[in-house]
């Protein structure tokens, strides 16, 4: 299939990715059937996308005369065959379990058309064991979105064993082709390439927060106005190639980065469980760091969620995203 001629999507489920992807896609011009189990669900998740436009007409991403026609570019449905039946793209969204995910791929499979794309939005189950009793499994493979992918340009791309070069390839160019920045990874691995990442930061913050090194609050703050500012403009292999000056990341490694990492990585965490404890602590720790936020930059889950929404829009901005 070419990637240019997708303009069909069904996006199984409606939660809060399922109604992100929903919202993006008719954003950029695509047909989308939405569908989830009951219509309450629908419901919730139409709500979801109707603010999800709001925020992007209040932003001047789009224009009032615009919504109608973006909008109408939805449809909903509880019948799941009716979903697929001319889909050319399907973008799964459901629960984060095995037997969830091959029940749903198994009644996709009953109506899709036969060269229909399914991906599956996990954020780091295997696409060979989700697609393991497949019909069709050299149509399967990883989409993983960040949270909101209405605005994370990120689609982290993974492969099964039986997942067909051209799949990978066409789903590469349908998410390059709506502005998305898709990776691929060369080979299959838990949690893919953000997530762990993201994983082994959060283990060490846990692990200084419950050694008493620092608070909630200020392991917050270290990375949002220290590493994460650098973050949010390139990744650390190009910070590090900065750092080194006319050396490149070659001398910041060998100058710098291995023989402090020699001495501090001995000293950090390495248990493989989040300590039980740690969802009270991690939650009074939030809450008073909510309450010492200023409003502007919001003090409930609602607040700051516009916040970030906003700061996101500005940032992307900067990138050529909006």
């Amino acid at each position: 299939m070419d990637a240019e001629k997708i303009r069909k999507v069904a996006c199984i489920g409606s939660g809060l990715i399922g109604a992100s992807w929903a919202t993006y896609f008719i954003l950029k011009g695509l047909e989308v059937n939405l569908y989830d189990v009951k219509e309450e669900f629908l419901a919730s998740g139409n709500a979801r996308i109707d603010k999800n436009l709001d925020f992007f007409e209040e932003k001047g991403i789009i224009h009032s005369d615009e919504r109608k026609e973006i909008s109408s570019r939805l449809s909903l449905t509880p019948v799941i065959g009716d979903a697929v039946r001319d889909a050319q793209f399907i973008q799964e969204s459901g629960p984060e379990r095995y037997e969830i995910k091959r029940q749903i791929l198994s009644e996709v499979e009953k109506d899709a058309p036969a060269e229909a794309i399914f991906a599956s939005s996990t954020s780091g189950l295997l696409i060979t064991e989700i697609a393991k009793e497949a019909r069709h499994p050299e149509r399967c493979l990883g989409a993983h979105p960040y949270n909101p992918p209405h605005l994370i340009p990120l689609v982290e791309m993974t492969k099964g064993e039986k997942t067909s070069p051209e799949a990978l390839q066409c789903a590469y160019g349908f998410y390059k082709g709506i502005g998305k920045e898709p990776v691929i990874l060369q080979k299959e691995a838990l949690g893919f390439i953000s997530n762990r990442l993201q994983s082994v930061l959060y283990r060490e913050m846990v692990d200084l927060v419950l050694r008493g090194v620092c608070s909630v609050e200020d392991a917050d703050k270290a990375l949002l106005y220290g590493p994460g500012l650098r973050y949010g403009i390139m990744g650390p292999n190009l910070i590090f190639q900065l750092g080194g000056g006319n050396q490149g990341i070659r001398g910041m490694i060998n100058n710098l980065v291995a023989p402090s990492n020699a001495m501090w990585l001995p000293d950090m965490a390495k248990w493989e469980k989040i300590p039980d404890e740690w969802a009270d602590i991690a939650q009074a720790g939030v809450d008073e760091e909510m309450k010492n936020r200023s409003p502007e930059q919001g003090r409930t889950n609602e607040e700051i969620i516009r916040f970030r929404d906003e700061m996101l829009v500005q940032l992307l901005k900067l990138h050529g995203k909006f």
